[in-house]
């Protein structure tokens, strides 16, 4: 029997959150939101909606595709950052939430501790949405799947590779995603930087259901074979920056370059594809990067045809707004 979907009223805190068919409804859903913006169809299914964005983290393309999928379906928004409100100083998280869930319609949470945003949930009376926390990051995960189904038209049974820190808030979710997704899941990391037991266990448990794997592998050239994505974050996440140094010493064997994604087999017959959340440094035109020049990703790979980061960067939009209207409606 088909699954009945219903999310409206819902929130998203993690992506575990959805069963496997709730995650495939909202990636279909984005693709049709996707079609209608391209054909410039006029929507309007969330007019007089009234959408709170709190941000604790700086942000471009969160920021920017809440931003612009709220407005396109008739919503306003109101954005907050740290320096606006009172948000756990002033005023308790409890009672932020009540206030901000008796004057908006939904609230979405950027900031560091997951268990922000479950109080905002629980007590703010409306749907949250989490743009990211240090342990999860939910709509990053929806747009990269929607990225790798536009290239490659199907998920199940590929394989997409994570190198880098491998215990991070992106990379678990792209491996929950490609768990719910049926999808061989590879999280190339060094030991130091594991994901945690129990994620893996529960990641593993439901890709089998799904005739998928999750595999940890600390080796590069072992890992990438037979790739059909490769997938690199930032080494240092946000609120790390002490950490700078030991990681970037730690990772430099896990860069993405050429040589590695030569190593896959796929690259000769178009059947890899390369992908990073962003920002990347991959050149020398940020301040960072030109006292050390290309980290994560060398400026070769980032701006080969197989690199799809600006698809990905924009399916953040249609995803997000498949996400509003699906628990707003």
């Amino acid at each position: 029997m088909k699954e009945k979907i219903q999310l409206t009223g819902r929130s998203l805190l993690k992506l575990s959150d959805l069963t496997d068919g709730e995650m495939m409804y909202l990636l279909d859903l984005a693709d049709t939101l996707k079609k209608e913006k391209k054909m410039g169809l006029p929507r309007d299914r969330l007019r007089k909606k009234n959408i709170a964005l709190l941000f604790e983290k700086a942000s471009t393309r969160t920021r920017a595709a809440f931003t612009v999928a709220a407005v396109d379906e008739g919503a306003s928004v109101e954005y907050m950052g740290m320096h606006d409100i009172h948000l756990g100083k002033k005023e308790s998280i409890k009672d932020t939430a009540r206030v901000l869930g008796r004057m908006f319609d939904a609230i979405q949470f950027r900031g560091f501790r997951q268990e922000t945003a479950e109080i905002l949930a629980r007590y703010s009376g409306v749907p949250v949405w989490n743009g990211l926390t240090d342990d999860e990051h939910p709509t990053q995960a929806l747009a990269d799947l929607m990225t790798i189904r536009e290239y490659f038209h199907y998920l199940q049974g590929l394989k997409v590779v994570y190198l880098g820190d491998g215990r991070n808030n992106v990379c678990l979710s792209l491996m929950m995603g490609c768990a719910k997704s049926g999808m061989h899941f590879v999280d190339c990391t060094p030991p130091e930087l594991m994901p945690p037991k129990d994620f893996l266990d529960q990641a593993a448990e439901i890709a089998q259901r799904n005739g998928g794997t999750i595999t940890v592998c600390p080796d590069q050239a072992d890992a990438v074979k037979n790739a059909h994505v490769i997938y690199t974050d930032v080494w240092v996440s946000m609120g790390e920056e002490d950490q700078f140094a030991r990681r970037v010493r730690l990772l430099k064997p896990y860069q993405v370059n050429m040589s590695l994604m030569r190593q896959t087999g796929h690259l000769e017959n178009d059947t890899v594809i390369f992908l990073h959340c962003l920002p990347a440094f991959h050149n020398n035109e940020t301040e960072l990067t030109h006292q050390c020049g290309a980290l994560e990703v060398t400026d070769d790979v980032f701006e080969a045809p197989f690199s799809k980061v600006f698809d990905q960067a924009e399916n953040r939009l249609h995803t997000i707004k498949a996400v509003i209207v699906a628990t707003l409606t």
